[in-house]
């Protein structure tokens, strides 16, 4: 007997996905992941293959090769197995600009086949998790692009989507507004299924229960993440040094950071030992992590 279905059991399986635009040119290439329900950070560098990834998903593109399965059904034969439980943002969101935002998200969950009764109570509760509630009877056009972001969370909130996928949803924010913008996505999770595609590591660090590292459309690892900041443990200094000293230490050590200074540079480097005798070792962040598995990789 397979076993009971519930929201906390949910799983996404991903095989051997990839797409192909044109003969050699590959969006993303031999793709597998399972994922159950927690945060995802799908983090890499722009043309990473993260926006291509997000759109097979969600059923947006085909895949040229793979599979990918929601909770065992392959969702190439039954699209509506995903497309029923998804909750999408994309990277290039539009709205209505001319409807206030109640009447935005009331127009959503009309098309999402929520009675009147259902999508009040769902708009009132999303207005007030994404701090918008003030705001409810201002129209779309006068929002700053942190406001329109966290209106995207929760249109895509709107039918309770077990799996709820965001691509880029902090791009071109303040930080003020990215502050905001990671704390709605944190208080979104709540036995669904998140995965949160961003360039900007520092974004998931807070989040993510496990990250997954995109580079030339290919994965390069796929862990969870205090593991993968447990990985550089030890290995992260911090020392000042010339300009001329830091030409060598770029051709030696990932940099991670480095500042200006009257007298010379801080940085901020990944290595075994001590780059210098009196660099001082620091506790590792998720970015040093991730700068110095795309070092290795290369």
């Amino acid at each position: 007997m397979s076993p009971q279905y519930t929201r906390e059991n949910m799983r996404l399986e991903i095989e051997s996905l990839g797409k192909q635009y044109s003969e050699g040119l590959w969006g993303v290439r031999d793709i597998t992941l399972q994922l159950g329900a927690g945060v995802h950070g799908l983090v890499g560098p722009n043309g990473a293959g993260k926006s291509t990834l997000m759109r097979m998903l969600t059923t947006v593109t085909p895949p040229t090769e793979g599979t990918i399965y929601w909770d065992g059904t392959q969702v190439s034969e039954s699209p509506d197995a995903i497309r029923s439980v998804l909750g999408y943002l994309p990277q290039d969101f539009d709205t209505y600009p001319t409807l206030t935002l109640e009447e935005y998200l009331e127009y959503v969950a009309a098309l999402r086949g929520l009675d009147a009764e259902t999508a009040s109570a769902r708009i009132e509760a999303l207005l007030d998790l994404v701090n918008l509630i003030d705001v409810r009877d201002r129209r779309l056009d006068t929002f700053s692009g942190g406001m329109q972001q966290r209106a995207g969370i929760a249109q895509a909130l709107l039918n309770d989507p077990e799996l709820l996928v965001v691509d880029e949803p902090t791009v071109g924010l303040d930080p003020e507004e990215r502050v905001r913008m990671r704390n709605a996505l944190a208080d979104t999770v709540d036995d669904r299924v998140v995965i949160f595609s961003t360039h900007v590591v520092a974004d998931i660090e807070a989040t993510a229960d496990t990250v997954t590292v995109l580079e030339d459309g290919q994965v390069l690892t796929h862990a969870p993440t205090e593991s993968l900041i447990k990985s550089v443990d030890g290995d992260v200094y911090e020392c000042r040094v010339s300009r001329s000293t830091l030409k060598q230490l770029r051709q030696e050590f990932p940099i991670c950071n480095t500042i200006q200074r009257a007298d010379g540079v801080d940085v901020r480097l990944v290595a075994e030992d001590p780059p210098i005798t009196d660099a001082d070792q620091v506790t590792a962040s998720l970015e040093d992590a991730y700068l110095q598995t795309v070092t290795h990789a290369n």
